[in-house]
């Protein structure tokens, strides 16, 4: 991940380096002005020390021949000494453009205007009249000679400085141009470096807003906000959209929970609408119970000890779990009266593996199957109607399945109940619990672990297929 902080630092180094380099390229591009002019003026200096050494060694030779005084001999001397120093380094100096003959002349008329003044203060030395006057003329003409080169070399350097001038000047113009076009592309490349960087924080930010400001306004279903890039902004943004799915899943809960109360409250209410004190009828039935014993009615007691059972766990509490071995005894009471009234019309089939009976589930599920069955299925049927409950387990699961021979369910009717949505009111009438009621139950309690699924045709029977998890034992409420 590359923080703000890095691409901060990143951003800074770049134009560190390109201002360092930009810094560099015009001292050295100063530098080598500076340095051809020195060469140039260096070559000025020269060739004008050995024009003025020249003419200084002359009148040097001359004073000293008229005068005869030491000064004037050190003086000359002096000339000597300079000139020939003069003359090794103007072989290292890049003069301009004079030819490596002419130099070569220019050097040997140096040679001979020293070697003449030598000659000349040594025919003085010696007292030959005859001799000097001849040396001091060729030191004369020499010393002419050399400072007319000299000037002629000085002509040349300068139109060469002119040409060198020239071209300083166009480099000038266009180390101006570079300056102005570098500053206004440094300018730009700033202002875009600025402005992508701050759109990779400002974008993402004001999408998060948005999202954020839908979200207060309880907008919760929007699609995740997307943030490209791989820093502490996108760590916002993920943070965010699991806070938004973490909400919307909370919300669901609380709407499951409100919908579940509103149904046990309604549960309740019609339980209160449809009940005579159980205490007045418990009482009642057993007294009836005993008087059927009393009077040797073996049936009509196991009826009404049906009933009474099936009644007292209907009006028990919905809200708790029950175990599957609760609801098959149901089941078995509601048979019991089911057959005591229509006899051979309609038969029952129980096979239950005994591991799954513990297994706990929501009470009043089984028993308003089977009655829905009864009811909508084979109830108006004159003889053979079969009503079965098969109870088989895997590794993980129970599998419960009702099956029935009776009318069938409408195509329409069928697909509204798979679908979770409202079907014709189908309530039984031992409980008033329909089926609507049993598959939100079932939803609610055991979310997406379990499963209800229900197949039909008309005319040919129902089956029922309810799937419950092992070891799933908690409460609704």
């Amino acid at each position: 991940m590359i923080t703000i902080r890095k691409k901060l630092l990143l951003y800074f180094l770049v134009f560190v380096v390109l201002f360092n380099v930009v810094s560099y390229s015009i001292y050295a591009s100063s530098r080598q002005l500076v340095n051809e002019y020195h060469k140039s003026f260096q070559g000025f200096l020269l060739l004008n020390e050995i024009s003025q050494q020249s003419a200084a060694l002359y009148e040097g030779v001359n004073s000293y021949a008229i005068e005869r005084e030491k000064s004037s001999l050190e003086k000359a001397k002096a000339a000597q000494m300079v000139l020939l120093e003069n003359k090794e380094r103007i072989e290292a100096t890049n003069t301009a453009d004079i030819q490596p003959e002419s130099m070569t002349m220019y050097q040997e008329m140096m040679d001979t205007l020293v070697e003449e003044s030598d000659k000349t203060i040594q025919a003085i030395q010696t007292e030959a009249v005859d001799e000097y006057p001849g040396h001091l003329r060729e030191v004369r003409n020499v010393s002419g000679y050399v400072q007319e080169a000299t000037l002629a070399y000085l002509n040349l350097e300068l139109n060469e400085y002119q040409r060198f001038y020239d071209q300083m000047e166009k480099r000038n113009t266009a180390f101006k141009h570079f300056i102005i076009s570098l500053f206004v592309s440094t300018l730009l490349l700033a202002v875009f470096m600025a402005l992508w960087f701050s759109r990779g924080i400002t974008k993402p930010i004001h999408t998060l807003t948005k999202a954020a400001a839908e979200m207060s306004a309880g907008r919760l279903d929007g699609p995740d906000v997307s943030v490209p890039t791989r820093d502490e902004i996108h760590q916002l943004g993920e943070s965010f959209n699991q806070m938004r799915r973490d909400m919307r899943r909370f919300i669901e809960e609380i709407k499951e929970k409100a919908a579940l109360n509103q149904w046990l409250k309604e549960l309740e209410l019609k339980q209160l609408q449809n009940q005579i004190n159980p205490h007045f009828l418990f009482n009642t039935l057993n007294t009836v119970k005993q008087m059927s014993y009393l009077e040797d009615a073996p049936m009509t007691t196991q009826l009404i000890e049906s009933v009474s059972s099936l009644l007292r766990y209907s009006l028990g509490d919905l809200q708790k779990s029950v175990t599957l071995a609760d609801e098959v005894a149901a089941v078995k009471s509601y048979f019991a009266i089911q057959e005591t009234r229509f006899s051979d019309r309609v038969s029952f089939h129980l096979s239950i593996e005994e591991q799954c009976l513990p297994i706990s589930m929501p009470a009043l599920i089984l028993q308003p199957i089977v009655e829905n069955a009864f009811i909508h299925g084979i109830e108006n049927r004159e003889e053979g109607g079969e009503i079965s409950v098969v109870v088989t387990s895997s590794r993980t699961q129970a599998v419960i399945e009702v099956k029935d021979n009776g009318a069938g369910i409408d195509k329409e009717t069928l697909q509204k109940l798979r679908e979770g949505g409202k079907a014709a009111e189908h309530t039984g009438h031992s409980t008033g619990i329909g089926l609507e009621n049993v598959i939100k139950r079932l939803h609610l309690f055991y979310k997406e672990k379990g499963s209800f699924s229900i197949s039909s045709t008309e005319g040919m029977g129902t089956t029922v297929q309810i799937r419950i998890p092992f070891y799933e034992g908690r409460g609704i409420g």
